[in-house]
């Protein structure tokens, strides 16, 4: 067989091995041992290759097999884990007041082999079915100190008072080994898309589980919200990947309710398309790898115009209906390579990163957002499975957005709002300054301490800027 074809449609007589694992857990750090029970095949948990198990889970437990349990499971063709996530967070100066407040989630995963759990024939091969829920709690420390825009706790937001939101259930199907995969049900469309190791490594909302503004869209809204849809992956070779998903588009405020299970809602008639596409370098003898990514959302949807009327004046001054615009556009840009290496995991070395979004500002409040972050792992000091990391955050608030703020301070009326809240004065921009450390202390257990520093709270200057200190604790049993 030619080498390229044999690139393409793989080998069908590569010899098994026991899985090693290098997951990225919730902090990125890597586990680089062989358990007693295997790990969730990669492909089926992220665009980019490795496992990712969705934030903020990792595919270790800190109980080890469970006695036997999991290898019982396992051979059945379930794989089951339980996590618990607390971020404990304050401002301890600037904002519109102190505050400080305990953020967290109970969340519990079941991936199910059905080829395993039906004894069903080669048909079934890489068929799974997917299964998310998280119980939710606390309060949102940024809204208690002034900041509607951005959300400084990873783990807040769109979960509701109920005991298990549904995050997702879908069904997820490979052909030709695993050069192509189908994913159909309900999940967040940033599972797949604008997806990245790096990410959730970092507390601050606007990177994890999508990135700002993508994810505050209503075509693409990001992790815990899910949508009915369907993605489909082709990656003819370990280097290159196609995402293309169709997304049903929810007016709601919630998708799915507010408890994520209520996927008969009315008014889904319209649509979001999204594509991505990926590149996944590996230079040198060291295999320093990288991510190279360029996305595009388009939803059919109408949107109110956030300055105009129906005459294209403002609404604010002259009374007059909204302006409908028709479809609303996001691209994204992300790339990250390694530039040292320190182990064989995806992350065990020196990484440079950032992204790069853009939303229809005529419709968002935010037009613009920029990241750039620098991590790596304790190996310089002897701490191979630590990780520590430095990011900066920028987002900028659309012209449409400030025009109209601008109209209705003028008169003194209250100033309208958006996709990111009602603000305490008129935006510009926001900053982001943040650094964590994160302590490996066992297997499926982890600390890591965030020093956030936050720029224009809100995208105003109507506070002084804050200062955040938090501790997130993680536990995967």
């Amino acid at each position: 067989m030619p080498a390229w074809l044999q690139s393409i449609i793989g080998n069908a007589n590569k010899t098994e091995m026991p899985p090693t694992v290098s997951n990225p857990t919730p902090f990125g750090e890597t586990q680089p041992t062989i358990p007693l029970y295997e790990e969730i095949p990669g492909f089926l948990q992220a665009s980019y290759g490795p496992p990712s198990f969705g934030p903020p889970y990792g595919t270790t437990h800190m109980l080890g097999d469970w006695g036997g349990v999991q290898p019982w499971l396992q051979k059945r063709g379930l794989y089951l884990a339980l996590d618990d996530y607390e971020d404990i967070a304050g401002n301890v100066s600037g904002g519109k007041r102190r505050a400080y407040s305990d953020a967290g989630q109970l969340g519990s995963t079941l991936d199910a082999d059905l080829q395993k759990l039906m004894n069903a024939g080669s048909w079934s091969d890489d068929f799974w079915m997917h299964l998310l829920v998280v119980n939710g709690h606390g309060t949102n420390l940024s809204r208690l100190y002034g900041d509607n825009a951005n959300q400084v706790q990873q783990i807040y937001g769109s979960r509701g008072n109920v005991v298990t939101h549904l995050v997702w259930a879908y069904f997820e199907k490979a052909w030709l080994h695993r050069k192509i995969d189908l994913a159909v049900g309900w999940f967040p469309s940033g599972t797949f898309f604008q997806n990245s190791p790096w990410v959730c490594n970092f507390m601050n909302v606007w990177l994890c589980g999508g990135e700002s503004p993508t994810k505050f869209l209503p075509g693409s809204r990001g992790w815990p919200s899910g949508n009915i849809g369907g993605v489909l992956r082709v990656m003819p070779i370990r280097q290159f990947y196609l995402l293309g998903g169709l997304f049903a588009v929810s007016p709601h405020s919630y998708n799915g309710g507010i408890s994520g299970w209520a996927w008969a809602q009315d008014n889904l008639g319209k649509l979001s398309t999204q594509v991505e596409a990926g590149w996944i370098p590996s230079f040198g003898r060291d295999h320093l790898i990288g991510h190279y990514k360029v996305g595009v959302m388009y939803d059919n949807s109408r949107y109110s115009d956030l300055y105009q009327d129906i005459n294209g004046n403002s609404w604010v001054l002259s009374g007059l209906p909204v302006r409908r615009q028709s479809g609303q556009t996001s691209v994204w840009a992300l790339a990250d390579q390694m530039l040292i290496r320190h182990g064989t995991g995806e992350l065990n070395g020196l990484v440079l990163g950032g992204y790069f979004g853009w939303g229809s500002g005529q419709t968002s409040q935010i037009s613009q957002s920029f990241t750039a972050i620098l991590m790596d792992t304790g190996a310089w000091w002897k701490r191979p499975l630590d990780s520590v990391g430095i990011a900066f955050l920028w987002s900028k608030f659309s012209r449409s957005a400030i025009l109209s703020q601008e109209a209705a301070a003028a008169s003194g009326l209250a100033l309208p709002g958006g996709n990111y809240g009602t603000p305490y004065g008129i935006q510009g921009h926001e900053a982001i300054y943040e650094a964590y450390y994160g302590f490996h202390i066992v297997d499926g257990f982890t600390i890591k301490p965030d020093f956030q520093y936050v720029n224009h709270v809100g995208g105003t200057t109507v506070f002084r800027d804050a200062v955040v200190l938090s501790t997130a604790i993680n536990v995967a049993f």
